[in-house]
């Protein structure tokens, strides 16, 4: 199947559409301004009530008749674009497909090798998130604006807390799982490759984050350089970019002063400024430690060196300083492992966490509602420093291909570390209300993960969708599920290119993600929770029809607080939502038929941890027979804090292959 790497099929057809869209911006521009104007979000509302002389709505008096004289002279000339704009609908394709040009960054051809080398198998990591990314306009009616801004400082989080090593910290301590070092601040579990890791079943609640420097091995040439080395691990098959660190403690799981004093006087905590929303300008970090030689930044580098991750051991109150020597700021996990006193969740095979980090190595995101085309090439261009491969401005518009007339989007956007083979977008056709506007719909993907020594293709299957958002309607959510399961099914057979006698390609992986705009645990949502395919999809979060894991949380925020001081840095965010009345003040709940219109203080109806409307899917079915999937981690990510108004979800899978490849 050919990707479409661009919106028409010929260079004529795109200098039209430009040209006519030329015509329509002003208008739409000046629309937005327009109404944004009158729908503030509570974050300007704070800074408005500190203005003695109304200075806003004096700005407000002058620029109205303004706008509107503009937009009324910006009329004919849309009407004449929107005529040319429509019927070029026909002929646009379904979703753009960029991919890095610049050779330097670009590794998918190298992750493809891995797979030959890796005995027992592999894990991957997948990621989703609504963005809302809508017109500034619209966007302010769920309390976020500056849309364009915020699309790049969205991108610049995801790619800095992806392409961190995975620094993996285990603190043993037989009677308690605080940590009392006050450094700490939060990040990422384990990953596969190492087997002692895997007998920390659900033991992480907190991770939490330590400026980690590793060493710089094209900066520093000496001496004490090449002594360092020596000393280093390289990490296992399965663990790129990570290091396992483990702290022993006997004193009620505290670490000595000596144990915090050594570490910290190695790890300097750094602050990255929040960046201003105000205006449309590039977005910058400006750490507060002060560079020292053969420092090379913050993570903003994607490229640390193995040799630079180093195993560290705390006993006795002792610390080996020489094996914790530096050279780059990286973000550390601590997870907490207990011995004789273990977690809640025991039962629980995989390691689960609020982070507030995306993943390191992540290698697929799936993102939602990224609606806006102009804030698409700026999350896009963000994004490309770590991602390869990215599929972008995915949908249709005007009447072309669904019922009723498409004015926006999909709002779907896929990223991946390995190269996609092929790709299939549909439209829901049944969509009602405003959701009817856009062209929400499902993307299908194929990548490419690796080869067998046999040259066998390896390969994997994800699906990004966004169901129906108003609330009532269950028989078109219930609908479109029973559309997404049989496009996928076509779309597998379509791009299969193996015969039960000739396996030419062997199935990894098959992941749904997206927002479902449903929830496990509200009564009206009854229909949606009985449907087939939770037969055929696990859902990690979920025990059963109508009840969520202990552990599982809301990822729907409560719009009205996205701003306060206790929950607007990822930080923050993360300890709210760690307590019970936490999450009561600031997530969206389930509500019984005694439902207040009050978010907080309403407590007596709250059912669950909060609505839990954005899902990670897999199945073990249609794999390759030998192989066993199985969850290894999943995380509810806060790193978008204050920038969107869902919290973002991750999941890693590990493909166990044997001993031997097939």
């Amino acid at each position: 199947m050919v990707l479409y790497t661009s919106p028409f099929p010929n260079s004529f057809l795109s200098v039209l559409h430009s040209f006519s869209w030329g015509l329509i911006f002003p208008c739409y521009w000046l629309a937005d301004r327009l109404v944004a104007s009158f729908v503030p979000t509570t974050y300007e509302k704070r800074q408005r009530a500190d203005d003695p002389c109304y200075f806003h709505a004096l700005c407000i008096i002058i620029t109205t008749p303004i706008y509107l004289a503009l937009l009324v002279a910006s009329l004919p000339f849309a009407l004449i674009g929107f005529l040319l704009w429509s019927p070029l609908q026909s002929a646009r394709r379904p979703y753009i497909y960029s991919r890095l040009e610049d050779k330097n960054h670009a590794n998918g051809a190298t992750l493809l090798t891995e797979w030959k080398a890796a005995g027992n198998g592999k894990s991957f990591c997948f990621g989703s998130a609504n963005v809302c990314l809508l017109p500034d306009s619209l966007a302010r009616f769920n309390n976020v604006f500056n849309t364009q801004a915020r699309a790049k400082e969205i991108g610049r989080r995801i790619r800095n807390g992806a392409s961190r090593p995975q620094i993996k910290i285990y603190i043993d301590s037989p009677t308690n799982t605080s940590i009392s070092a006050a450094s700490f601040s939060s990040l990422v579990s384990p990953q596969g490759g190492d087997s002692t890791n895997h007998t920390v079943n659900s033991g992480i609640k907190r991770t939490t984050l330590m400026e980690y420097k590793g060493d710089n091995s094209g900066s520093n040439k000496g001496e004490d350089s090449r002594e360092d080395k020596g000393r280093t691990r390289e990490p296992n098959e399965g663990e790129e970019n990570s290091c396992i660190v483990r702290i022993n403690g006997e004193d009620n799981g505290h670490m000595s002063d000596t144990e915090t004093d050594a570490i910290n006087s190695q790890a300097h905590a750094s602050s990255p400024a929040e960046p201003s929303l105000e205006g449309d300008a590039e977005i910058s970090k400006t750490p507060n430690h002060k560079q020292k030689e053969g420092d090379s930044g913050s993570l903003d580098s994607c490229s640390a060196s193995q040799e630079s991750l180093v195993k560290v051991h705390v006993g006795d109150g002792t610390v080996d300083q020489s094996t914790v020597k530096n050279k780059l700021l990286y973000k550390a996990s601590i997870m907490k492992k207990t011995s004789v006193r273990k977690n809640k969740h025991t039962d629980e095979t995989f390691d689960h966490e609020i982070s507030a980090f995306f993943p390191a190595n992540l290698d697929f995101l799936c993102l939602q509602e990224v609606f806006d085309k102009r804030a698409a090439e700026k999350l896009k261009e963000q994004l490309h420093h770590y991602f390869e491969y990215i599929v972008y401005d995915v949908g249709v518009y005007s009447c072309h291909s669904c019922c009723s007339f498409k004015f926006v989007n999909s709002g779907l956007l896929f990223a991946s570390r390995y190269p996609v083979m092929d790709a299939a977008y549909h439209c829901y056709p049944n969509g009602r209300g405003t959701d009817s506007l856009a062209s929400k719909g499902a993307l299908f993907l194929k990548v490419q993960v690796g080869s067998t020594p046999q040259d066998q293709r390896i390969v994997g299957y994800i699906s990004c969708t966004h169901l129906q958002a108003i609330a009532g309607d269950t028989t078109v959510q219930c609908e479109q599920l029973d559309m997404l399961q049989d496009w996928l099914s076509e779309f597998r057979k379509s791009t299969s290119s193996s015969s039960t006698g000739n396996p030419e390609e062997l199935v990894a992986f098959d992941v749904i993600c997206g927002d479902l705009n449903f929830d496990n645990c509200s009564s009206e949502d009854k229909l949606e929770q009985q449907h087939s395919l939770f037969i055929h999809y696990k859902d990690p979060c979920r025990i059963g029809p109508g009840e969520d894991k202990p552990w599982a949380i809301g990822t729907l925020l409560d719009p009205e607080g996205l701003y306060d001081e206790e929950v607007c840095t990822p930080d923050n965010l993360q300890k709210v939502l760690e307590s019970e009345e936490g999450r009561k003040g600031y997530l969206v709940y389930p509500t019984s038929k005694n439902y207040s219109s009050s978010q907080k203080g309403r407590k007596a109806s709250l059912k669950g941890n909060g609505r839990r409307i954005d899902y990670m899917l897999y199945t073990e079915e249609g794999l390759y027979l030998e192989w066993k999937v199985e969850v290894e981690e999943f995380s509810f990510i806060t790193q978008l804090a204050s920038l969107t108004d869902h919290l973002p979800v991750a999941m890693r899978l590990m493909v166990s292959t044997g001993d031997d490849d097939p």
